[in-house]
Order: C-alpha cells, then sequence, then structure tokens
C-alpha cells in the first residue's frame, strides 16, 4: 500500500497546527544575522528574526539547506513510508530545490522533488493540497497531478517599499534597481513560473495601493477562490486595511495572516507584504 511523506521547506507559511495536522516534514533553512547563525523556526522565531534584521549592521544572509540538514529529516521518517514527496521552494529565490534533488539521487529511499515554483503561503497551497491527499492513500503521481493544476491557480503579489534589500540580493534586474534607488521608488512584484518580474513601479505607497486595489476587483471578480493568505515583514497598518477590503468582497473565505519567513523578508526588506490566493 502506498504512503506518501510529505517535505517542504521552511519558506513556507503554515501554522504549527496545520504542520501537526497534515504530518508535514520540515527541513529549515539557515541564516546568519551580524556573524550569528541560526535555524530557521528552531533557535529563532520569525518575529525574533524581523527585529534582529532591523537592528542589524548588515544585510542578513540565508543559506539552502545543507545535504545534511536534509538527511537528519529523512533519516527520521518511519521505514513504513513507501514514498517520500518534497515540495520546494522557487528557485528565483533560493537553491534549495537544488539541494532537495541532490538528497533525492542519494537516498536509499524514493523520494522525488517538486518545485512548487512558488514560496510563503502559495507554496503552503500545494503542500497541504498533497499532505491531505497523502492521507487519502493517494500515489505519488496523483498528488503531483493535482497540484500542478493548483499551481497554475495560483496567484502572489507583493508589494516593496524598501528596494534596498531586494537589489542587494540579486533577486531583480541591475537596472530595475538601480532605478528604483534613485527614484524611491515602490514596487508590486508578481511571481509566476518561476519569474519574479516587477508589474509596477513609481513613487510613494499610492503606487502600490493602486495596484492592490486592482487585485481586489481580480478576487471580487474570480470564482470559487478556495483560500487567501497575507504574509508580512513588520508593519500591519495597510495590512489591516486589505483585511477589511476582503471581509467586505470575500468574507467565506479563509483567510491567513502571519509574518513571513526570513527568507524571504531578508530580500524583500522593512513594509514589504504579499497577498496570494488560489482557486478551483
Amino acid at each position: 500500500m502506498t504512503k506518501v511523506k510529505i517535505l517542504t521547506d521552511s519558506s513556507v507559511q503554515l501554522t504549527p497546527e496545520e504542520i501537526e495536522k497534515y504530518d508535514i516534514g520540515m527541513v529549515p533553512l539557515t541564516i546568519s544575522i551580524d556573524d550569528k547563525t541560526y535555524t530557521d523556526g528552531v533557535d529563532i522565531t520569525r518575529e525574533e528574526f524581523v527585529r534582529e534584521m532591523d537592528a542589524s549592521k548588515d544585510l542578513p544572509k540565508t543559506s539552502q539547506p545543507s545535504i545534511g540538514t536534509f538527511m537528519k529529516v529523512i533519516d527520521k521518517i518511519p521505514d513504513d513510508y513507501t514514498d517520500i514527496l518534497s515540495l520546494n521552494m522557487t528557485p528565483a529565490i533560493s537553491g534549495t530545490i537544488n539541494a532537495a534533488r541532490q538528497v533525492a539521487q542519494m537516498s536509499e529511499r524514493h523520494m522525488e522533488v517538486v518545485d512548487t515554483e512558488f514560496t510563503d503561503r502559495a507554496q503552503a497551497f500545494q503542500v497541504i493540497k498533497a499532505a491531505k491527499m497523502a492521507q487519502e492513500g493517494k500515489s505519488i503521481d496523483e498528488i503531483k497531478q493535482a497540484i500542478s493544476v493548483l499551481r497554475e491557480h495560483t496567484y502572489l503579489y507583493m508589494g516593496v517599499t524598501s528596494i534596498e534589500n531586494i537589489l542587494r540580493g540579486g533577486r531583480l534586474s541591475r537596472f530595475a534597481g538601480t532605478l528604483s534607488t534613485l527614484l524611491n521608488i515602490n514596487l508590486v512584484l508578481t511571481l509566476k513560473n518561476n519569474s519574479l518580474d516587477i508589474a509596477k513601479r513609481g513613487r510613494g505607497r499610492k503606487t502600490i495601493e493602486k495596484y492592490m486595489d486592482n487585485v481586489m476587483e481580480e478576487i471580487k471578480g474570480l470564482k470559487n477562490i478556495k483560500s487567501i493568505g497575507i504574509s508580512y515583514v513588520d508593519k500591519m497598518d495597510y495590512v489591516n486595511e486589505l483585511k477589511e477590503k476582503l471581509a467586505q468582497i470575500v468574507p467565506d473565505v479563509p483567510l491567513l495572516i502571519r509574518v513571513t519567513s526570513p527568507v524571504i523578508a531578508t530580500h524583500a526588506g522593512s513594509g514589504a507584504f504579499a497577498i496570494e490566493f488560489y482557486t478551483e
């Protein structure tokens, strides 16, 4: 009988209750802040990380999980699991999936790796779907097919109010980053098909707010939205505005609002947030 264990990495946006309920294995990333090294979710919380990041002298550095870290998690998986399926964050942000693929080649267990093409709550949509199906006894192929469909119907929009971190982290083109630094421009980014792109740029917060008004209209016009997530770095003012708008236009859709992971906070910077949702 098929029994699949679902793994993911700590860039994902999952609650502790979801991790326990769906029996999800978590592989942590490593973070360094001013020469202090932490294991994401093990010896530093997301809230603690943001406080230290805001007070740090240098941009924090995040590292993909080592092969040894992956193997430690895999070694704890009981032998009655016939298969392991690792769902990892987009390579547009981290090389985590490359480490997962190396581990899959090295492991004596049957392990397959999926590029979710997302991160944060958008990644969690696939992870939760996969874990539910695994608990139902579905095969790896059935799970991969289902989350592939879900992936195509997932949306992620990110508002960035300070370009410094994302520029220094090299996640946007040098031209885009330099222009934004010179003009103090705010950005709206989209993530789709492993491509992090600028959807809108302009001076001041109003640029983001106007674009997000369009996103609210998009959500209002879509049918069968299953879940929405809002993740943020350190500022709740505009997040609360979005929460109120969503309560008016889609009051029955589940909404999760939480601080984002250290890897996303590091690259997005203070004041950033993302809204993510999917349809069926």
